[in-house]
Order: structure tokens, then C-alpha cells, then sequence
């Protein structure tokens, strides 16, 4: 399973990789390199295009993959701060 993980949680695609996965990619990382990422819709074609699970909090890109039959982890705050905190 290939991941992509959305910008506002940079960072967790290490994290993932940590502990094991190893086809996880950062929004973040992406537009760094040179890749034009900056809207919803680029995150998502992307993802598409390359058979990803997208793992973001927000609600538009959680929508797209709804509407688009995309496979999709939708994250809130509460859930990764109950995560930090076990």
C-alpha cells in the first residue's frame, strides 16, 4: 500500500516509516522537490494517478476521495492527540 500524506501533518510520513511502511510520500516533501502540489485537487489527482491512500484532516480532500471512490484516512486533531499521548 502506497501512502501520501497530506501537508498538514508533516512529519508522520518518517514516523510511518518507522515503524515499517516504506511507500509512504509527504505532500510537503513533494512540493519541495519541485512538485506543484499547492491545491486540493493536485493532492488528490496525484494520489489517484499513483495508486495512493491519502491520510489528510482536511474536509475538501476527505470529500474528493468520497466523491471519486478514492481510498482515503481521514484524520482529525483528536485522534492523533490521543495517539501522542498513549
Amino acid at each position: 500500500m502506497k501512502i501520501l500524506v497530506d501537508e498538514m501533518y508533516e512529519g508522520y510520513d518518517d514516523k510511518l516509516k518507522e515503524k515499517g511502511f516504506t511507500n509512504v510520500e509527504s505532500v510537503k516533501k513533494l512540493i519541495n522537490s519541485g512538485m506543484k502540489l499547492t491545491s486540493d485537487f493536485s493532492v488528490l489527482n496525484y494520489a489517484r494517478d499513483n495508486n495512493m491512500v491519502l491520510v489528510t484532516a482536511d474536509v475538501e480532500n476527505i470529500k474528493g476521495c468520497i466523491e471519486n471512490n478514492m481510498p482515503c484516512v481521514a484524520v482529525s486533531k483528536t485522534i492523533v492527540l490521543e495517539t501522542i499521548v498513549q
